[in-house]
């Protein structure tokens, strides 16, 4: 054998090992560890020489430029060798990581026929995604094992929902398991597909098909970058051009997805009845029973989902003209599973017709498709019912959730004929007790009740809209798959620029779900291997180990600033007209006089004004910040007590600055030290009793000397 043909018996030692543990927890990293400590050439960067050599790769691969930009960056002559690369362009970069890091979750290609035709779909093994999740060290103290039942009272009558495993769909799905597989591990699959545009012209698409698992709770699920969501396919995005009958392009559309879905989802079926081992991150074996559990997407991806008709309810059977019926009038009854199987079974022996021919959702076990349809706040609240409203209110917020905000202000207290009143905005709150879904259930019975007048006012026709009578079915769905931030589109949108977006940028247009597919496996890697040097640098540091405990009715927020200011000198003049801080330099005048007072001083108002006179600001400019984050600590609560709004009252933040360092001790005493941040606000008046129809408070500014 010549040395180009050698193989490395590190490789060879490092591929067996990997082949019966995963290489994405503690313990593959343990063996990944030992196997290179008994390398004498050891670093833990390896293969990449040095940290430096380490650090080029990530940044190329994660926050560099284009391969042909990065390939002439590390080709200047003499570059390379004098900063240690082991790679002087891109093609060896990435034959080093295609050969040497550890990687999991491979695309695959396969081709999907429908009427004597072929398309191509790349995916990935659903149960090594599932297993990759729940193996992830970064969730190792959160994963919940279990359904629980919390309770907000000693009684245990008001029962508390907000994890997903607080719901009643994990408790019925664990009995019925239990009955069968004692002792089962559930791990509830939630699936979210979502097609969408990746360029401005030529109107090219992606579909992409995302996928977490309910174990890890939601306020992971919100943040993109702890990576809780898995891309699991591209589906084809073909336009059919070639079928020119509507019913059967749409026909044909349809059961392409759902062959595509169904390829991707099988394994389920057997995984889902007998189990799989699976290993958390902590060492533990786990009888896992991976169950697909809620399906997440915009009405048009429930309708094909559902494979109902447009303008029906993929939830349940009440007919297109009668969606615009209150819930009681109504007399809705959920969609019949077993007749829509049967009628599939009468397809398969040529008796009846049905448009699609085998939904993906078929096989797989304990489920019904038309209950795992959930709320899709962000399509059917913010960017449905509200998106009629936007013109006036662009100006005023650039969220839709922000927007619905100033709208609840707007009409709270417009006066409606015949004496009628305004209802409640429903909000998607973190954690709903079963008291609160009764107050639900009631806003949403009185909003039907008195939604006639915008017909009798002239204002809308018709109020059959899917999107409007879903949220009849709100209080039932949170009660089964807990609170709505569980399964949220808004979050997947987010992953659309990552695994989308920016994916199909890297590469050149032609056949691109290929390089799209090469390209996110080599960045995972990249994740994966930083990870791995993470925890060997702080593997001595202690953890403490996380206790989930039940959510309090208050969530306690801690305030964030920005380290650097967003304007870094800001004129007082712009501060007192552009900031509407008209009364800045006689505000900030009086805060360092009160400041400044000895101890247990008492001064009268006038003498403090007198004395405020005589202080000389010592700047002409100063850093103002233009946002704060408040982040919320923990969703399961702190046990802090109540919060009402007696102690508190509002008051609109103008500007919040920092006074500059060269002039404090020029303003105050060298005991005194000054917050570091202020803020100029105008305050409003107290709570008053609150209004007895909509449960709001009334306030108004504060008026002093006609200002």
């Amino acid at each position: 054998m010549d040395a180009t043909t050698r193989v490395d018996p590190f490789l060879v030692w490092l591929s067996l090992l990997f082949a019966f543990f995963p290489s994405n927890g503690p313990i593959g990293w343990e063996l990944l560890h030992l196997v290179k400590t008994s390398n004498p050439a050891y670093n833990i960067y390896a293969p990449f020489t040095s940290k430096l050599d380490w650090e080029m790769a990530r940044w190329a691969k994660l926050q560099g430029s284009s391969s042909t930009a990065f390939s002439e960056l590390v080709s200047i002559e003499g570059l390379s060798e004098k900063i240690g690369l082991s790679f002087k362009n891109t093609w060896e970069l990435n034959k080093i990581i295609d050969n040497e890091l550890p990687g999991h979750l491979k695309f695959k290609c396969d081709q999907i026929v429908i009427a004597n035709e072929a398309f191509d779909i790349y995916y990935r093994d659903i149960i090594e995604c599932i297993k990759a999740l729940f193996s992830d060290p970064n969730f190792a103290d959160v994963l919940a094992f279990a359904p629980e039942r919390h309770y907000a009272d000693k009684d245990e009558m008001i029962r508390l929902y907000h994890e997903m495993h607080t719901g009643k769909w994990w408790w019925n799905s664990q009995k019925h398991l239990d009955c069968e597989r004692p002792g089962a591990t559930i791990i509830p699959v939630i699936i979210s597909s979502d097609k969408t545009q990746v360029t401005m012209f030529r109107n090219k698409t992606v579909y992409p098909v995302y996928m977490t698992i309910g174990n890890i709770p939601k306020d992971i699920h919100q943040k993109p970058s702890c990576q809780a969501h898995v891309l699991l396919a591209y589906l084809p995005t073909t336009h059919l051009e070639h079928v020119t009958n509507k019913a059967a392009h749409r026909q044909m559309l349809a059961n392409l997805y759902h062959a595509c879905v169904g390829c991707v989802l099988a394994p389920l079926a057997a995984a889902g009845i007998n189990g799989i081992n699976m290993q958390s991150s902590d060492g533990i074996m786990h009888q896992g029973h991976p169950l697909f559990a809620c399906f997440a997407g915009d009405y048009p991806e429930q309708v094909l989902a559902t494979a109902v008709k447009t303008t029906q309810c993929p939830k349940c059977n009440v007919p297109s003209n009668e969606l615009g019926l209150a819930t009681g009038v109504a007399n809705w009854q959920p969609q019949d599973l077993g007749a829509v199987l049967d009628a599939l079974c009468a397809l398969d022996q040529g008796g009846l017709a049905f448009p699609i021919v085998h939904p993906f959702w078929e096989g797989l076990p304990y489920v019904n498709i038309f209950k795992s349809i959930t709320p899709d706040i962000l399509h059917q609240l913010y960017q449905g019912l509200v998106k009629h409203l936007l013109t006036w209110l662009s100006d005023a917020g650039t969220e839709h959730n922000q927007i619905c905000r100033f709208l609840l202000g707007i009409i709270i207290d417009i006066s409606l004929p015949n004496n009628m009143s305004s209802t409640r905005l429903l909000h998607a709150y973190p954690c709903h007790s079963s008291e609160m879904l009764v107050l639900l259930d009631e806003a949403l019975n009185l909003f039907d009740n008195n939604k006639d007048i915008f017909i009798d006012l002239g204002i809308w026709n018709s109020f059959n809209l899917p999107k409007l009578h879903f949220t009849a079915h709100y209080v039932h769905t949170i009660q089964m798959y807990s609170t709505m931030d569980n399964y949220n589109t808004e979050y997947t949108k987010h992953l659309h620029i990552d695994l989308a977006k920016d994916t199909y940028c890297s590469t050149n247009h032609r056949n691109e779900l290929s390089q799209m597919t090469t390209w996110l496996e080599r960045r995972e890697k990249i994740f994966h291997h930083e990870k791995y040097i993470q925890w060997r640098l702080i593997k001595n540091t202690a953890h403490p180990h996380h206790q989930p405990r039940p959510p309090e009715m208050t969530f306690h927020r801690t305030q964030t600033m920005t380290k650097h200011p967003t304007i870094k000198a800001v004129t007082l003049d712009k501060v007192a007209n552009e900031y509407g801080a008209t009364h800045f330099n006689e505000c900030l005048t009086h805060y360092v006089a009160k400041a400044t007072l000895p101890v247990n001083t008492a001064v009268t108002a006038r003498q403090l004004k007198d004395q405020a006179a005589d202080i000389h600001i010592p700047f002409q400019r100063l850093p103002v910040f233009h946002k704060v984050k408040w982040l919320l600590d923990n969703v399961r609560g702190d046990g802090d007590p109540p919060v009402t709004v007696n102690r508190y009252r509002i008051a609109q933040v103008h500007i919040i600055f920092l006074i500059p360092p060269k002039a404090i001790p020029k303003l105050f005493p060298s005991t005194f030290q000054p917050p570091k941040h202020l803020a100029y606000i105008k305050w409003f008046s107290p709570f008053r009793v609150p209004n007895q129809d909509h449960g709001l408070h009334k306030v108004s500014h504060v008026i002093k000397n006609g200002e």
